[in-house]
C-alpha cells in the first residue's frame, strides 16, 4: 500500500509515521504544505491513500484539490471539533480527530480496504465541505450542569466554570468560587458539549476556561503551563504537539 502524509507539523507527521509503521504500512513520502504537495503530486505517482492535515503552514489544503485531479483515497487528519466534521460524513470522506487513536487509524484503514475502486473514486465536492467547515453550522451548547451536593442539586453555570478535569476516574468542574463538583460525564464524552471558543482541552485531563486563565508560562520541553484565577491544585500543562493549536485558539 502506497502511503503518503500531508502534516505541516512535523512532529505530529512522524507521529502518524511510527503509528502506520507498528501496522506494517510504510509511509516514506512526509509532506509540509500547499506548495510543497502540488509540486510532489506534479512529479509523482499519486498513492492509494493520502493522510491530510486541514490547514497547512501556507494555506487550507483543499487548494490542492483545486489545482489538481488527485486520484487519491482521502483520510483527514484535524483538530475540528466532530460536530463541524459532518461535513466529511456528508461526503463520505473518512477522517481522524487529533491527537490520532491507535484504534481509529485501523478502524479507518480497515474501511479504506473494504471499500470498493467505484467509491474511492467518487468526485467530492470539495467547497461545500470548506464552507461547513470555516462557518459550521449554529448548535447549541452546554449552558449549565446540575450537579449533586448532599441530597440537593446546583445548578452551575458553564460561565462560572474555571476549568474541568478528571481525577481517579472521577471528572469534576472546578468553579470561580474555588469548588470542585463532581460531574456524571467524562472529559471525552464532554468534547461535543463545551463551547469551543470558551473552552480548551489542554490534555487528555484538563479543559481550561478561556477567561479564567491568569498567566501561560514557557515549561520544559516545549511545553505550556497555565495559570488560573483559582485552581491551583495541579500544574495544567499544554503538551507540545498542541501548543502551536492552543496559541491559535487564544486569537
Amino acid at each position: 500500500m502506497n502511503v503518503i502524509i500531508i502534516e505541516d507539523e512535523k512532529p505530529s507527521a512522524r507521529r502518524l509515521q511510527r503509528m502506520l509503521s507498528t501496522i506494517g504500512i510504510e509511509a516514506e513520502t512526509m509532506l509540509h504544505s500547499v506548495e510543497e504537495s502540488i509540486d510532489w503530486f506534479q512529479n509523482n505517482e499519486h498513492p492509494d491513500i493520502i493522510f491530510l492535515d486541514i490547514q497547512l503552514s501556507d494555506g487550507l489544503s483543499f487548494e490542492i484539490f483545486e489545482t489538481l485531479e488527485i486520484n487519491s483515497a482521502v483520510i483527514f487528519t484535524t483538530a475540528y471539533d466532530e460536530y463541524a466534521l459532518q461535513a466529511f460524513k456528508l461526503n463520505s470522506i473518512d477522517y481522524l480527530l487529533k491527537p490520532i487513536d491507535e484504534d481509529e487509524l485501523q478502524a479507518a484503514i480497515k474501511q479504506y480496504k473494504s471499500t470498493t475502486q467505484q467509491q474511492k473514486s467518487v468526485t467530492l465536492d470539495f467547497n461545500d465541505i470548506k464552507k461547513l467547515l470555516v462557518n459550521p453550522i449554529e448548535r447549541e451548547y452546554k449552558k449549565r450542569f446540575s450537579v449533586k451536593v448532599g441530597q440537593h442539586l446546583k445548578l452551575i453555570n458553564i460561565e462560572d466554570i474555571e476549568c474541568i478535569y478528571s481525577e481517579n476516574k472521577g471528572t469534576y468542574a472546578h468553579t470561580v468560587e474555588g469548588r470542585n463538583y463532581l460531574l456524571d460525564l467524562t472529559l471525552d464524552q464532554l468534547e461535543d458539549e463545551l463551547e469551543p471558543h470558551m473552552f480548551y482541552r489542554t490534555s487528555r485531563k484538563f479543559y481550561v476556561n478561556i477567561n479564567a486563565i491568569k498567566d501561560i508560562i514557557s515549561y520544559t520541553n516545549s511545553r505550556l503551563q497555565i495559570k488560573l484565577n483559582h485552581y491551583n491544585e495541579q500544574d495544567v500543562i499544554v503538551a507540545r504537539e498542541r501548543v502551536k493549536d492552543f496559541k491559535n485558539w487564544l486569537e
